[in-house]
């Protein structure tokens, strides 16, 4: 449950981040608004995950490097962005981070 938590407020994230860039600097209605009610959202799941017992390290990990690669992917594959060699090598490092935080804590 912890999990599916912690995608929805990652899902949340990344919609209202999408709409952040779509909004242009909040001088369009719907996207503004959208990026507003996602934000509210994703910090709703995320503490619903946190209260059932998530811990803060590996769930803001995953959040951040979840967050990171999905909205670089759309960047480039939507909105005309382009990565690096280093910036894909960065993402990695950030998501072998996250994946260290999890393997290496308490189970």
């Amino acid at each position: 449950m912890t999990l599916l938590l912690l995608a929805l407020a990652i899902a949340s994230e990344v919609t209202a981040t999408v709409s952040l860039k779509i909004s242009e600097g909040f001088s369009k209605l719907v996207p503004s608004i959208i990026v507003v009610i996602g934000y509210i959202a994703a910090f709703y799941f995320l503490s619903q995950a946190l209260k059932r017992g998530m811990q803060i390290g590996v769930a803001y990990g995953i959040w951040s490097a979840v967050g990171v690669a999905a909205i670089a992917v759309i960047g480039v594959l939507f909105l005309d962005e382009k990565l690096t060699l280093i910036q894909v090598g960065g993402i990695g490092l950030v998501i072998l981070g996250v994946l260290a935080l999890e393997l290496g804590g308490e189970h």
